[in-house]
């Protein structure tokens, strides 16, 4: 499987608090059947003042601890990105790294609060280029009063991505309602683990996997735990990504579709 959102780098954000921390994370990992991760600290202005240059190194320095361990774990660049008014600005020059240097990236909106013109902002993204999904909104406390904006986001052509505790209960009634009503809807694109450490919150989608497959079908749960995220680091067309009733929603964001790295990711994972 893939996740394509972790705080696994440690000392970057309120995940990983050392680099022991981040290696037990990915034997966690690879312990839960994970193969790639995408390491994505926040970028918070004023909070986690974290860019490239901050998570580049420290991802490197990770793989490289994993790999003369053995754990068989593939790293990918990324950031969990929240809104600031220069973001378009950022993402070209790379300061703020997109999920393996594609056009997607994941965008956090704030938890408590609703900000205004949040449809807006994202078509100003995706306008110049760049696909934002829309990282766990089951967990976002004004989702289930303000349903209606989550709906607009999938329809302008933002991926959501649902976290794998909430679907199996660890977030609480409320997240799980909700993450059920986006599967139901048919507008989830793929679930990840958002890991923050070794206990609670630790690295896993085997869980929601297996619900996913008995609900769902085996295929469904491939795409959603493999097909999907694997589109995303290849940079594919909006169509790979996007659950099949949206799969044309956003297509002027995209470019061809390449299948070498979901090539290489199946062959190796």
């Amino acid at each position: 499987m893939i996740d394509l959102h972790s705080h696994i780098l440690s000392a970057l954000d309120d995940g990983a608090s050392d680099v022991a921390t981040s290696v037990e994370m990915a034997r966690i990992a690879v312990a839960d059947g994970i193969t790639h991760m995408a390491c994505t600290p926040h970028i918070f202005p004023g909070k986690y003042e974290n860019s490239a240059t901050t998570i580049m190194p420290a991802l490197h320095s990770l793989q490289a601890m994993l790999d003369a361990q053995s754990i068989p774990l593939t790293l990918y660049c990324g950031a969990d990105v929240h809104i600031a008014p220069d973001l378009v600005e950022r993402l070209k020059s790379g300061e703020v790294p997109t999920l393996n240097r594609t056009r997607y990236f994941l965008l956090e909106p704030p938890h408590e609060i609703l900000p205004p013109r949040l449809e807006d902002f994202a078509s100003r993204l995706l306008e110049a280029g760049f696909v934002p999904v829309i990282t766990h909104p089951e967990r976002l406390s004004w989702a289930g009063r303000h349903f209606d904006v989550i709906q607009r986001l999938s329809d302008l052509g933002c991926p959501l991505q649902l976290t794998a505790d909430s679907l199996t209960g660890a977030f609480g009634s409320a997240a799980r309602q909700l993450c059920e009503r986006i599967l139901k809807e048919g507008r989830a694109s793929f679930f990840a683990s958002d890991a923050h450490g070794v206990s609670w919150r630790k690295p896993g989608l085997s869980g929601a996997y297996a619900m996913i497959a008995e609900q769902f079908g085996q295929e469904e749960a491939d795409r959603m735990f493999r097909r999907r995220p694997a589109a995303i680091l290849s940079n594919a067309e909006p169509a790979a990504v996007l659950p099949s009733s949206r799969e044309t929603v956003g297509a002027a964001a995209g470019q061809g579709f390449t299948r070498r790295l979901i090539d290489r990711i199946f062959r190796n994972g």
